[in-house]
C-alpha cells in the first residue's frame, strides 16, 4: 500500500534489474568447489523394481555418490509428508526415492553426484535396474472403477479420501421442486507447469555447526523447512537453513517439498561438499507438480423464470501416484469453497474423491481450485440457457449477486462487487448480437 498517495500501486523495486538482465538465479550462482546430480528416472508407469546394481556406475571416474532408497532408509530419512486439511486421508508413503516399486514415469529411482553434471548423466545411463512391468491406469474416473489396477494396497479401489460439504438435502429437494434440470459433464484437464526456469538447488552443509543449507527455486520456504525439518531429517528446524534468489516463475508449483530438495541436503551432507541440480524440461514435464485433472459431473436446477435453485456437483480429482504438499486441498477444499462462483444460487451440494492413479502427483496451480470451479459454474449455467432457449447472458444477468454483503451457500463472505456491471460491460465489448 503506497500510505503517500493512498489508491495509487507502490513501484517495484525489482523490475529494474530484470528488464536489464540483471536477475539472479539459480544457474547465475557460482559455487566454488559444487559437485553437480543427476536423477535416474523410472521409464515405466507402475513396475515393481527386482533389482538394481550401481557398481558400474559407482566405479564410473569422477562419480562421488550412488545412491538408492536402501541408502535414504539406512540414514533414517522419513517419507515426504502431504499436509492437505481434508480428513479422512489415506497417505501412502513418497520416499525420496523409489522403494521396491515405481508409480508413475518421472519416479525417482536413484541418485547421482559426480564431478561433473555429465559424468552424473553417464554414471546414471551404467545403473542396472531390473524391472518388473504391471498394469498401469491414468484416468482418474477408471482408476476408481471395479477391477483397475491397484496402486497402493493401503488405499483400497485406489481411493484416497471422500469429502463432501454444502446442504445436500436441500440440494435433493430443489431438484424435485424444479422446472428444469439440467446435466453437465465437464472435465478440467490435467496441465504440466512451464516455469520459466525449472526446479533448481544447490545444498551445502557445514559441519562445525550441522546445519544444511538450500538455496533453491522455492515458493514458500518456510512451510517446506518445517517439513524437512519435522518429517524428513527429523531435526530441530534452525538446523536447515532455506534461501531463494529471484525465482523465474512457478505459479504455485515451486511451492511444494519436492524429493530432489532432500536427496541434495541428504548428499551434501554425507558428502561435505556443496551439491547442485538444475532439472531441464523434459524432466520437469515428468517429475514437477502438475494442475488440474477433475472430471466433474454438475446437475443446475432452475425455476419457472430461470432463476437457479440449486447445483449439485460430483467430483473425481486425479491426485497421481503420490500425495504433493497440499494436493487434496486445491481438489477438496479450495474448489469446494468456490462452486456458485458470483451467482446467487441459495442450494450447493459438492461430492469430491481423489483418486491415486500412475501420473505426476498434482497439487495447487494458479488458483488451486477455484478456476475448476468457476469453470463447472459456468458451463453448467451456459448448458441451462441453451437447453431452455435463453440467451447466456441475460440467464446470467438474472441470477448475478446484486446485494451486499453476501453470503454463499458455501459459506464465503462477499463484502461488494458490481457483478451485473462487469457483465454488461463484457457484452457490450464482445459485441454478442454482432458475433
Amino acid at each position: 500500500m503506497n500510505k503517500s498517495q493512498p489508491g495509487r500501486s507502490v513501484r517495484r523495486l525489482e523490475d529494474a534489474r530484470f528488464l536489464l538482465g540483471c536477475g539472479r538465479y539459480l544457474e547465475d550462482i557460482e559455487v566454488g568447489a559444487a559437485l553437480q546430480a543427476y536423477v535416474l528416472r523410472s521409464p515405466h508407469a507402475h513396475a515393481l523394481i527386482k533389482r538394481i546394481d550401481v557398481a558400474p556406475a559407482a566405479a564410473l571416474s569422477g562419480v562421488r555418490l550412488v545412491a538408492t532408497s536402501a541408502d535414504l532408509a539406512a540414514d533414517r530419512l522419513g517419507p515426504l509428508p502431504c499436509m492437505a486439511a481434508v480428513k479422512p486421508l489415506i497417505v501412502p508413503p513418497r520416499p525420496a526415492l523409489a522403494d521396491g516399486c515405481v508409480r508413475h514415469v518421472g519416479d525417482p529411482v536413484a541418485f547421482v553426484v559426480a564431478d561433473s553434471v555429465e559424468t552424473a548423466r553417464e554414471a546414471a545411463e551404467l545403473i542396472e535396474v531390473d524391472y518388473e512391468p504391471l498394469p498401469a491406469v491414468v484416468d482418474g474416473r477408471t482408476a476408481l472403477a471395479d477391477g483397475a489396477p491397484a496402486i497402493w494396497g493401503q488405499a483400497p479401489g485406489n481411493l484416497s479420501f471422500h469429502f463432501r460439504k454444502g446442504d445436500h438435502d436441500a440440494v435433493a429437494q430443489a431438484m424435485k421442486e424444479a422446472a428444469h434440470v439440467v446435466a453437465v459433464e465437464v472435465m478440467n484437464n490435467r496441465v504440466v507447469v512451464v516455469p520459466i526456469e525449472p526446479r533448481a538447488g544447490i545444498a551445502r552443509y557445514d559441519a562445525a555447526t550441522d546445519t544444511m543449507d538450500l538455496e533453491l527455486t522455492g515458493q514458500g520456504l518456510h512451510g517446506i523447512r518445517r517439513q524437512l525439518a519435522e518429517f524428513v531429517f527429523k531435526v530441530p528446524p534452525e538446523r536447515i537453513q532455506l534461501h531463494a534468489p529471484d525465482v523465474g516463475g512457478g505459479f504455485g508449483m515451486k511451492n511444494f517439498l519436492y524429493p530432489e530438495w532432500v536427496l541434495l541436503l541428504w548428499a551434501a551432507r554425507k558428502l561435505g561438499r556443496p551439491v547442485r541440480w538444475i532439472a531441464d524440461r523434459a524432466e520437469e514435464f515428468v517429475s514437477g507438480a502438475q494442475g488440474r485433472d477433475i472430471a466433474a459431473s454438475a446437475k443446475i436446477a432452475l425455476d419457472a423464470t430461470g432463476r437457479i435453485l440449486a447445483l449439485d456437483v460430483a467430483m473425481v480429482a486425479n491426485l497421481g501416484a503420490y500425495l504433493s504438499g497440499n494436493g487434496p486441498g486445491a481438489s477438496a477444499i479450495a474448489a469446494s469453497t468456490a462452486h456458485g462462483g458470483v451467482y446467487d444460487i441459495p442450494a450447493i451440494a459438492v461430492d469430491v474423491r481423489g483418486a491415486f492413479t500412475n501420473t505426476v502427483p498434482v497439487d495447487a496451480y494458479r488458483g488451486a481450485g477455484k478456476p475448476e470451479a468457476n469453470y463447472i459454474t459456468e458451463r453448467a449455467i451456459e448448458a441451462a440457457a441453451r437447453v431452455i432457449g435463453r440467451d447466456p447472458a441475460d440467464l446470467r444477468r438474472q441470477n448475478l449477486i446484486a446485494s451486499f454483503p453476501h453470503k454463499t451457500a458455501m459459506g464465503m463472505a462477499i463484502d461488494s462487487g458490481g457483478f451485473v456491471a462487469n457483465l454488461d460491460a463484457a457484452v457490450v465489448r464482445a459485441d454478442t448480437k454482432g458475433f
